[in-house]
């Protein structure tokens, strides 16, 4: 149930602007009066989709995490039921119009749940799902006791964060504050300025945001003379327990939250971060193999090669680097993306791309690929974006779609589904492939959202910079 973090099974705009400078509103120049309405089309079938699968997480998982589509029930993440799915879907259901499906899920926030739980949560997972997910329905909604809901769970994460290093504990038991899991990866480790940062932001209580920027900086501080990062750590000693750097699931919402949060926020120092980090990610990470751009898991201290494996989540990156300004790396990297893609039908979870082959073949309803293609689309109005994104929603459409909702595939070589649907593919997957086939409509200002990993939108412009370093202490 990890989502930018493989088990550990397998683990053994600049401002916007950047880029071309195009705003939403110039797509419409792309496409023809045909194109557009055949992408009104695709996009009103994927709120019908969308919909479809919202209802049957009613009808056969209500109250629970996961709808399992195959079985027709469900599966929870813990001993009790966090309500995961909903507060994911909620900012996809109401950037689609699906008001009264998400005023429903806000009257079950507000009314009936709480975090008072004797439960171990997996401190990564629930912030960029539960605490994103929370502030991004008030920021949507307004409504004051949905933060209240967010501050509690807040408040809930930050004994994860009372260790040695200030690098948070994997786990915190959501009643009792204990906290435990000594050895984290990057991803579990630093990927919480974004989510805390607009905590602090709306609390006006700068704990939050400093608590997540210390675990950034005991990264970062641990860096090789190289400028690289290793990919799993040790939280009591600040010992790497790895030290193998790469962009892969482990790792990758790492680099995304620094120039995230610092466009958000405008911290300086996180601007800086992000500056003296990328340059070592492109002269040493970024490999060519048989004319196709991959990033490669290299040694920290050597910049050596030590793997060809890349994970699908690495492909959340020609997002970022547009988003950066870095379009030609972009499409380069979307490009080799693109071609796995159809090479199988699927992206395999796991590729070795020396060895021409998957090392773990399942898809999980992903949205990576995706992503980045939308975010393609929006810097470039080149339709090559669009017309991917098409492509992909069809395949996801023909080998994951069941009598209910969509499913993962166990194996993209043999197409074999899996009874899982898991809740990105709610808050990411849907959005992303709507937001693409929506663009021309000009009703979804991207120029002004900031996306958390977990694909929640923030207003950039509801967050005033001066007000920023105020309420978050930079």
């Amino acid at each position: 149930m990890m989502k930018k973090t493989l088990p550990l099974l397998l683990v053994v705009l600049i401002f916007a602007g950047c880029g071309d400078g195009r705003r939403a509103g110039q797509r419409q120049e792309s496409l023809s009066p045909e194109m557009r309405v055949h992408a009104d089309s695709l996009a009103a079938d994927v709120v019908n989709e969308t919909l479809r699968s919202w209802q049957a997480y009613k009808t056969y998982a209500w109250g629970h995490d996961v709808l399992a589509p195959l079985s027709k029930s469900y599966m929870d993440w813990y001993d009790e039921p966090l309500y995961i799915s909903p507060i994911d879907a909620y900012s996809t259901l109401h950037v689609m119009g699906l008001m009264d499906e998400a005023a429903e899920i806000e009257r079950y926030v507000v009314d009936s749940l709480h975090f008072d739980k004797n439960i171990d949560a997996k401190v990564f997972e629930v912030n960029i799902r539960i605490l994103g997910g929370l502030l991004s329905m008030y920021a949507l909604s307004g409504n004051e006791r949905v933060l209240e809901k967010a501050r509690d769970f807040g408040e809930r994460m930050l004994p994860a964060f009372d260790t040695p290093t200030g690098i948070p504990s994997y786990w915190v038991n959501l009643q009792t504050g204990v906290a435990r899991g000594d050895t984290v990866n990057v991803a579990e480790a630093a990927t919480y300025t974004m989510e805390m940062g607009i905590l602090s932001y709306y609390t006006r209580d700068p704990k939050y945001y400093q608590a997540a920027k210390k675990a950034t900086l005991a990264i970062y501080s641990r860096r090789s003379p190289l400028g690289l990062i290793g990919d799993i750590i040790n939280v009591q000693t600040g010992e790497w327990v790895s030290r193998q750097s790469h962009i892969c699931a482990g790792v990758d919402s790492y680099y995304e939250y620094l120039y995230k949060s610092y466009l958000l926020f405008g911290d300086p120092e996180l601007g800086k971060i992000w500056d003296e980090s990328i340059g070592p990610v492109k002269q040493y990470i970024m490999k060519e193999h048989e004319g196709r751009l991959w990033n490669a898991r290299v040694d920290m201290d050597s910049g050596q090669q030590t793997s060809a494996s890349v994970t699908l989540y690495d492909a959340f990156f020609p997002a970022t680097l547009v988003l950066s300004g870095d379009t030609a790396l972009a499409k380069r990297l979307h490009t080799t993306w693109d071609w796995l893609w159809k090479r199988y039908g699927l992206v395999p979870m796991v590729y070795d791309y020396e060895r021409g082959q998957p090392n773990y073949p399942v898809y999980d309803l992903n949205p990576e690929v995706i992503e980045s293609a939308y975010y393609l689309w929006h810097f470039t109005g080149d339709t090559l974006y669009f017309n991917r994104n098409e492509h992909y929603w069809n395949s996801i459409r023909e080998h994951c779609r069941t009598e209910v909702a969509y499913t993962a595939v166990a194996n993209v070589e043999t197409m074999e589904q899996r009874d899982e649907m898991a809740t990105f593919f709610f808050a990411e997957t849907l959005k992303y492939l709507f937001l693409t086939f929506s663009l021309h409509q000009g009703k979804f200002d991207f120029d002004d959202q900031i996306f958390n990993t977990e694909a929640h939108p923030f207003q950039r412009s509801a967050f005033d910079p001066a007000l920023a370093r105020e309420y978050l202490a930079f």
